[in-house]
């Protein structure tokens, strides 16, 4: 009685949170709308008239680079924290994320692989493909190095995981510094992630592989529910542990080549999105889904504004103010030796 109780009450305060949450990415919009390198005279008339040609050179730096790099910042903030969600999920660690795991870096270099080759574009569908290979391959290249004979270890896992993307990370370096072609961005882009060349074309492969992604994890989500019981008592219920783990890191890796194909490396939001998220909505992996993007999506759309008015007309590279995000969470984490979780 008493638990159905606090479910009663705690269902007003989730959703009045929603609405917070919502309200929050409706005037984030507004002021990324607003602000930028160039200021905009006439914003809203060539907002609400985008086929009229009275303010051409407005309309384009609206229509042509401030909108779809505010849809980008938008996707791909959903993207990241979902794969932080089914990062967490899979191995049943906290402190997991992408990065963590070696997912993103892996990712970056299966498109940089890709390009290289002459077999993809930045931001195009065969890109993602090099990204999802690349993602998959360096996950369970993480999984394999940290298996023992206790099983998955978890702070093992991590450790591994740091290792392996340290790694791809410096191969990555080195191949972006022997090579000159200019659609293998720089350092920068693949090493902190930019969304300052992202164009309305990303946008026609971004958006529908992020809702696919989102739409994958929230039906799969109620699985890793189970898996959080621990792997015996998911076997005991007839569930298979290590297929879970292979659909949820095949998931992740999804959005997250999605997310580096077109813009790079954006550290810890997977891992910051999550855990705001389970503040409010509580430890359910379905219900953490759909909040985490929308929060992931909040969050990189404010940083996102941040970077590019900040120091303007200089733009920051957005992975720094994700960073600053995220990092702090990770210490509270670490210093609070992972209590929220364990009450979960």
């Amino acid at each position: 009685m008493k638990t159905s109780r606090s479910t009663n009450r705690r269902r007003p305060a989730v959703a009045w949170l929603t609405v917070g949450y919502s309200i929050a990415v409706t005037f984030s919009i507004i002021v990324a709308l607003n602000f930028g390198a160039a200021h905009l005279d006439h914003l809203w008339h060539v907002l609400l008239h985008p086929n009229d040609g009275a303010f051409a050179a407005e309309r384009d730096i609206l229509w042509q680079i401030r909108i779809p790099r505010i849809i980008t910042a938008l996707f791909i903030g959903a993207a990241l924290g979902v794969a932080g969600v089914m990062a967490q999920g899979a191995v049943n660690n906290p402190l997991a994320e992408p990065a963590i795991l070696g997912t993103s870096a892996g990712a970056a270099f299966g498109v940089l692989i890709g390009l290289l080759f002459n077999l993809a574009t930045i931001g195009s569908i065969s890109a993602i493909v090099f990204g999802i290979v690349g993602g998959v391959a360096a996950s369970f290249i993480t999984f394999y190095l940290s298996k023992s004979r206790d099983g998955q270890a978890s702070v093992v896992l991590i450790i591994v995981g740091i290792a392996v993307s340290a790694s791809i990370s410096a191969f990555v370096g080195i191949t972006t510094s022997m090579v000159s072609r200019p659609d293998a961005r720089s350092v920068s882009f693949w090493t902190w992630g930019s969304l300052a060349l992202t164009t309305n074309d990303n946008l026609k492969v971004l958006i529908p592989i992020v809702i696919a992604g989102v739409v994958i994890a929230w039906a799969f989500a109620p699985r890793l529910d189970l898996l959080s019981l621990g792997d015996s008592t998911a076997r005991n219920i007839g569930l298979d542990p290590r297929r879970v783990r292979r659909v949820a890191i095949f998931t992740l890796s999804i959005l997250v080549a999605a997310s580096v194909s077109t813009v790079g490396f954006i550290a810890f939001l997977g891992l910051a999105a999550p855990h705001i998220g389970r503040l409010g909505f509580g430890p359910r992996h379905r219900p953490l889904v759909l909040h985490s993007a929308l929060i992931g999506s909040l969050i990189l759309l404010v940083a996102d504004t941040g970077a590019r008015t900040l120091a303007a007309p200089q733009e920051l590279p957005i992975g720094l103010i994700t960073a600053l995000i995220g990092a702090p969470i990770l210490i509270l984490l670490v210093r609070r030796n992972l209590e929220l979780w364990r009450q979960q």
